[in-house]
């Protein structure tokens, strides 16, 4: 099989839910990572996955050296995919993942050297083919243009032998652009929904800008006194809309409602267009700016129909209050709608004097689940200009609590540590809190997800950045104490800005989360403001993944394969009552033999066909050659035959 950017045939294609297995190798804060890349591919595309129960192929994800996948479905069963040491980020895991839904590497397209040049001399030894082009006849990149922004792409620095680039782009302002895995590029998703033929996103449910004077479909409804207005500015606030911030003449619209004027208790109900649940959850996210009163309103409903109800009755999902400020608040609110729905916004006019009202914006609704926390950081490029790289340019969330109890805090270095200036750099902390008398410790298993949010309008087409931090009870600290250990025991003394003291466990975390040139190329700051999402939740159930025993084929278990007889890396499993090996490969190189003790490449496998061919050829020469001298004996033999009886007659 030639590499392509899209490898060619429907033979190489999954189905559209595709079986897995996480196999228990696997880190625990990978197993969290995967899941967690699965609902990216639902919200963006049509492709889904399910635990395996026995179909014919599946794809088994486990710790091998690296991170690294096979190409399509190879048809062969169990198809490995490695997520090793190192390889837990989303954007990473959605890479090898779109290698296994056929997916090339970007700078392997047969145009590429109209838009980058590969400088081979700065290439490490052996590590060539990963820079090999592939002409016309073997590549299929969709119709689609070159992405530099593709999670496909490799980064200027891949493979290099000293400090120079091994790929420059032939638009320089490109070059810190190529190699991100934050997430999907449009172009990603452009190319995987045409080779799947998806027409629209598993868990997606609706956006809106509010651009357009259609409203994206939404309704005033008659069961009020008051209506909800599209508008691009009001006096008391805002003045721009959130899509646009004002930098698009003629566009940029929200929705108002206003309670300057009109009686106290005044109602205004703008509703969505009618929505068909599937998951049985879900996430609604918006902008709030108010301008009104602080006894202003905002009530999120969900108006259900049933058979019993067909015209729909109302439920009460959340009320929203606060005071009046002088910028966009983004909210989050989980809903639980399982029938047909429409999600209905209530204004209401409170009794303090009032010079705007209350505006929304930019609304996505998807099938996904809220994060717990939000941390609104303003006056962003005030402190990217004036903070130091190391810990005096250190900021701290307010504290938080996870869903079993623990306290926790997130630690941002705006302008990188000492050692790695230039980026951002986030580190997780637990900290004291009012249960730690009641709580596990060390803590175990509780995965804290930090999400650089990308404030695109529209959240399929986001590329937000984020790192997940998983506890474990066995790492240890600088000084052999429990590093997920009680704060009170483990950490140090730490003071709030309120001046209430508290013990603020050691982070963990990444010195490079985000480089301050990428930070700048997307929508993570607006209205000079970044959001960071927060999220912290128990995978312990992640701790065995393996599946159940089918009739055919049996996975790792602790009674099967005690001893694991395979070699380099290789998956015993059980085969009719018998252990075999799987062996590891990747896109040039496998590993075979009853033990997975022979490795074999690419150029090993050119070799023996052309050994192969000659053989062959030689072999017909040489049949050819006797059965030509037997034919020729034959016929001399008929000849003299006849001639004898001639001459008999």
């Amino acid at each position: 099989v030639q590499e392509r950017s899209a490898i060619i045939g429907d033979n190489y294609r999954w189905p559209h839910i595709i079986p897995y297995v996480l196999e228990d190798s696997l880190e625990m804060n990978a197993k969290g990572l995967i899941l967690k890349a699965f609902e990216q591919y639902r919200l963006k595309t049509c492709i889904d996955f399910k635990p395996w129960e026995g179909e014919k192929n599946y794809i088994s994800v486990f710790k091998g050296s690296g991170c690294w996948s096979s190409v399509g479905n190879r048809q062969h069963g169990l198809q490995q995919l490695s997520i090793g040491a190192g390889c837990d980020r989303i954007g990473t895991i959605q890479h090898e993942f779109l290698h296994a839904l056929g997916f090339w590497h970007e700078q392997s397209r047969s145009d590429r050297d109209d838009y980058v040049s590969i400088v081979w001399d700065r290439i490490q030894a052996g590590k060539d083919h990963n820079f090999a082009k592939y002409n016309d006849s073997t590549s299929d990149f969709l119709n689609v243009p070159y992405d530099y922004t593709s999670v496909m792409h490799y980064s200027q620095n891949a493979f290099k032998n000293g400090t120079e680039p091994t790929i420059v782009t032939n638009i320089p302002d490109f070059m810190d652009v190529i190699g991100q895995r934050m997430d999907f590029s449009d172009y990603d998703l452009q190319k995987l929904n045409r080779l799947y033929n998806c027409t629209s996103s598993l868990s997606f449910m609706d956006t809106c800008s509010f651009e357009l004077a259609n409203v994206c479909g939404m309704i005033q409804s008659s069961d009020d006194n008051s209506d909800w207005q599209h508008l691009s500015q009001v006096p008391a606030g805002p003045t721009t809309d959130h899509t646009n911030m004002g930098e698009c003449e003629d566009s940029g619209y929200f929705m108002h409602f206003n309670t300057s004027a009109g009686a106290e208790g005044s109602t205004a109900l703008l509703e969505s267009r009618v929505l068909y649940p599937k998951r049985g959850f879900q996430c609604l996210e918006f902008y709030l700016y108010n301008s009104g009163h602080e006894s202003d309103r905002l009530y999120v409903w969900v108006r259900e129909y049933t058979a019993a109800h067909p015209n729909g009755t109302l439920r009460l999902i959340q009320e929203i209050k606060g005071s009046p400020a002088n910028y966009w608040q983004l909210h989050h609110v989980s809903l639980n709608i399982t029938s047909k729905s429409r999600v209905v916004f209530q204004g209401v006019k409170g009794g303090g004097l009032s010079n705007g009202g209350l505006s929304i914006d930019d609304i996505n609704l998807s099938e996904t689940q809220c994060p717990h926390h939000v941390w609104h950081i303003r006056n962003f490029t005030h402190l990217l200009n004036t903070s130091p790289a190391g810990q005096e340019g250190r900021i701290y969330s307010p504290p938080f609590y996870s869903s079993k109890g623990y306290a926790f805090q997130v630690s941002l270095y705006v302008n990188g540590t000492a050692d790695s200036p230039f980026n951002l750099a986030i580190y997780l902390h637990l900290i004291s809190g009012a249960n730690d008398d009641h709580l596990q410790w060390p803590c175990a298993w509780q995965q804290g997800t930090m999400i650089l949010l990308d404030q695109h309008p529209d959240i399929r087409q986001r590329m937000s950045n984020q790192r997940s931090i998983t506890t474990d009870t066995q790492k240890l600290d600088s000084s052999s104490k429990y590093f997920w250990g009680r704060p009170a025991e483990v950490g140090a003394t730490a003071t709030f800005p309120n001046g209430t003291t508290f013990m603020r466990g050691p982070g963990s975390g990444t010195s490079a989360f985000l480089t301050h040139q990428r930070l700048r190329r997307r929508d993570f700051i607006k209205e000079d403001g970044i959001y960071i999402l927060l999220t912290m939740e128990d995978i312990s159930h992640l701790l065995s993944t393996q599946p159940s025993a089918s009739p055919t084929v049996v996975t790792n278990t602790s009674n099967v394969c005690p001893e694991n007889p395979c070699e380099n890396n290789g998956v015993c499993i059980v085969v009719d009552r018998a252990p075999v090996c799987r062996c590891p490969a990747g896109d040039n190189w496998w590993y075979m033999g009853e033990k997975c003790e022979r490795k074999g490449s690419a150029q090993e496998n050119t070799v023996i066909a052309v050994s192969s061919s000659i053989a062959v050829f030689v072999g017909m020469l040489i049949v050819t050659v006797t059965t030509a001298v037997c034919l020729k004996k034959k016929y001399r033999k008929e000849k003299e035959r006849g001639e004898r009886l001639a001459l008999e007659k």
